[in-house]
């Protein structure tokens, strides 16, 4: 029996954004911290970020949290010589690191 292996993936991928949304639209309840705003430099890079409990960190500090696990979303990824942080790959556009207001 042929397995439909796009009807597989389509189910999985509906699945996974399905399970995106649900995380996107509640809290994180695994005790870490989420980041909820952004700093920009004149150039648009990330320079700063706020988390939801308020706490405002410069881009060492958070990196450091965020190697630590501390912080929810966030991936750490070696890149130009240097760690870098971004959002976790999800498909939601409007959470991106990028995407979120600034403070």
């Amino acid at each position: 029996m042929e397995q439909d292996f796009e009807k597989i993936y389509e189910q999985y991928k509906q699945q996974t954004e399905q399970q995106a949304q649900m995380e996107a639209n509640h809290p994180n309840q695994d005790g870490k911290e989420e980041i909820v705003a952004v700093r920009k430099n004149d150039d648009g890079d990330l320079i700063a970020f706020k988390t939801i409990t308020g706490r405002e960190l410069d881009y060492i500090s958070a990196l450091t949290e965020a190697k630590a696990g501390k912080i929810a979303h966030i991936d750490v990824f070696h890149k130009y010589g240097r760690d870098i942080i971004r959002s976790e790959p999800d498909g939601i556009k409007e959470n991106n690191l990028d995407q979120l207001p600034e403070f």
